[in-house]
């Protein structure tokens, strides 16, 4: 079970600098899909590196899918070594991405992005129509499932004037 306020608020808490993408940026901009994971895309500054380790060294993160014992080291090295890593965490399944297809890393997708607010925190997350553009590019099956709901929000949303 993903404890999504806990994942956000560790890392707020230690001020990395991260966007939401994916199913959690899709239920902030008014989707009513269930997601099990929050992925984000995370500055690789050396800085925003060690933010990262920080916020979740208490936090027992793992490989997601690995078997159990494979040695792995949550540093800043494997940060910098690496560019996208699925992980486990005691609160739940975290996605940090580098880059995603059809958008980049997160210097190019800064621009694109909105501010929210949950949980008492300022985050930021993918506009819509980057969102919508980076669901195409992975052409995953749930992901074109999702397009269609998300073109509905921002029909509707057209429609409102917002």
């Amino acid at each position: 079970m993903m404890d999504l306020r806990g994942l956000l608020r560790v890392l707020a808490k230690q001020r990395v600098e991260f966007i939401i993408v994916g199913g959690v940026a899709a239920t902030l901009h008014g989707s009513a899909r269930v997601t099990r994971d929050l992925d984000v895309v995370y500055a690789r500054t050396p800085h925003n590196l060690r933010r990262l380790v920080a916020a979740l060294r208490g936090h027992r993160p793992y490989l997601r899918g690995a078997p159990p014992g494979l040695p792995f080291l949550w540093d800043e090295e494997t940060l910098r070594r690496g560019l996208n890593f699925t992980l486990e965490t005691n609160l739940g399944n975290l996605d940090l991405l580098g880059e995603i297809a059809g958008g980049g890393g997160y210097d190019e997708l800064r621009p694109h992005s909105v501010e929210f607010e949950a949980f008492g925190l300022r985050l930021l997350c993918l506009d819509l129509d980057t969102l919508i553009r980076v669901k195409r590019a992975a052409g995953r099956p749930r992901d074109h499932e999702a397009i269609a709901e998300l073109r509905v929000i921002r029909e509707e949303r057209d429609k409102r004037g917002s």
